[in-house]
């Protein structure tokens, strides 16, 4: 991620965002602008986005890919690669939701650290949050972070020949299909 000069109301962002050919990502104050994924990276999002509209499909819930921004109190602007939102308060605003209970990186080795991290810090403040998955996109590994009792968090790790538990939206998938169609991995 490349720093835009800092000193950006929440406000002022949405407005250049709105009008900009770029993504951008907003945390307190600072903008982003957000680099391009590898080949690997967008099958990784598609085979996830797949599996969740195949279950999410009669249902009243609403997933969205990186096109969509999730916000909390105007605090921080992030576009994940896959959400999942039950709340119908998110159906107000197209292209803001503020209420997700599952949200899903694909880790790129310019912004684990981050998203691994701060981004996680950031996202543990939206109360309708359950679920955060980290997708590594350099071996066959899912980190699923869940909030439990007492507001706690637990991770459960995923690898090959597992199957991948997304209890916030009650999905299992076999870990082979997240990483079906990638090109050789590293």
């Amino acid at each position: 991620m490349i720093a835009v000069p800092s000193g950006f109301s929440a406000v002022d962002y949405l407005v250049l965002e709105q009008d900009s050919s770029q993504r951008h990502e907003y945390r307190y104050g600072s903008v982003y602008a957000m680099a391009g994924g590898s080949g690997n990276h967008s099958a990784i999002c598609i085979n996830l986005l797949s599996a969740i509209h195949g279950h999410l499909r009669q249902t009243d819930c609403r997933f969205y890919g990186s096109d969509v921004k999730v916000s909390y109190a105007d605090r921080f602007f992030y576009y994940p690669d896959a959400f999942v939102t039950c709340d119908p308060r998110d159906r107000t605003d197209r292209y803001v939701k503020r209420y997700p209970k599952l949200i899903a990186e694909v880790l790129s080795p310019s912004t684990e650290l981050f998203d691994r991290t701060t981004k996680f810090e950031d996202y543990q403040a939206i109360e309708t949050l359950e679920e955060y998955v980290l997708i590594d996109q350099e071996k066959v590994a899912v980190e699923c972070r869940r909030r439990v009792a007492g507001g706690r968090w637990e991770s459960q790790i995923y690898q090959a020949g597992d199957r991948v538990e997304l209890i916030s939206i009650g999905l299992t998938i076999a870990i082979e299909d997240l990483y079906a169609g990638l090109d050789e991995m590293p």
